[in-house]
């Protein structure tokens, strides 16, 4: 770690991280599925950056396999209820407030539950894409998540079941059901495969939206990363870019990141309540 960086608790960490961001003039944030998970939506890894449940779907996976499919969008189906009904939590709420009161410059989220947008956000760039739009992977034709929701039920009545586990892609624990019989619809403009607008494990990250982001970290004088393990590259790399032209990186989070060492202070504490309390600070 650099000679500068602490770890440190409630309240001193806070106050510590209050005032830093009230010294910034363009502050950015980078937010992972922590911040999500008090809106009912479980992130991947534990303390220690483990897998709690079993990896996503990888892209190659997804194409090459009708069953993997199938598997796929019978779980996306029974999981999207639950997903669409999780709300912004107080987390989201204060740094959309924050935007509006000139405190936020930017927002990088690693989430594709759109509640930053649903909270007032307005500043954001959704780096690994967005769960409610379905899209062509040969045509790039484009469709509400809704409208394939409501196909998919049609399309298949028997499989009203009730989800085990939700994760943070939306995706469902269905391990005891046969998905042969499950029928996934095709592009209704080409017939090609009809798969979320969101970044699978093994798919690159658009190259003009990882440009976006590297171009507002660059505006930038604090990162503060909420929520986030940083195991993957994709939000990792923001870190190393950020510290590596001296931009102050902080830390907010439950749990071991991949950025600890990078960070110039790290705040152990739940995002929802911690957010609340910065932004009261800064309201002051």
């Amino acid at each position: 770690m650099p000679a500068t960086s602490m770890t440190v608790g409630e309240p001193a960490g806070l106050q510590r991280l209050a005032g830093m961001l009230g010294a910034s003039q363009r502050p950015l944030v980078l937010t992972g599925a922590g911040l999500s998970t008090e809106s009912g939506i479980p992130d991947y890894r534990d303390i220690h950056g483990g897998w709690k449940r079993k990896p996503p779907i990888q892209l190659r996976e997804f194409q090459r396999s009708a069953h993997a499919r199938r598997r796929y969008w019978a779980r996306s189906m029974a999981g999207w209820s639950l997903m669409r009904r999780a709300r912004p939590n107080a987390g989201h709420e204060a740094l959309a407030r924050l935007e509006q009161a000139g405190h936020l410059h930017w927002l990088i989220t690693q989430n594709v539950d759109g509640l930053h947008q649903r909270a007032g956000s307005r500043a954001v760039t959704d780096l690994h894409g967005r769960l409610d739009v379905v899209a062509c992977l040969d045509c790039g034709h484009r469709l509400a998540r809704d409208a394939m929701q409501s196909t998919l039920v049609d399309w298949n009545p028997g499989w009203d079941v009730e989800p085990e586990q939700l994760a943070p892609d939306g995706d469902v624990d269905l391990e005891s059901a046969a998905f042969e019989t499950f029928r996934v619809p095709d592009c209704p403009s080409c017939g090609g495969l009809l798969k979320p607008e969101v970044v699978f494990f093994g798919e690159k990250v658009p190259p003009e939206r990882v440009a976006t982001a590297f171009a507002r970290l660059d505006e930038a004088d604090l990162l503060l990363v909420v929520g986030s393990s940083l195991m993957v590259w994709s939000g990792y790399r923001f870190v190393r870019h950020a510290a590596a032209r001296g931009i102050p990186v902080a830390v907010l989070n439950l749990g071991e990141t991949r950025g600890d060492r990078e960070a110039t202070i790290k705040v152990e504490a739940s995002c929802g309540d911690a957010l609340t309390t910065l932004l009261t600070a800064l309201e002051a």
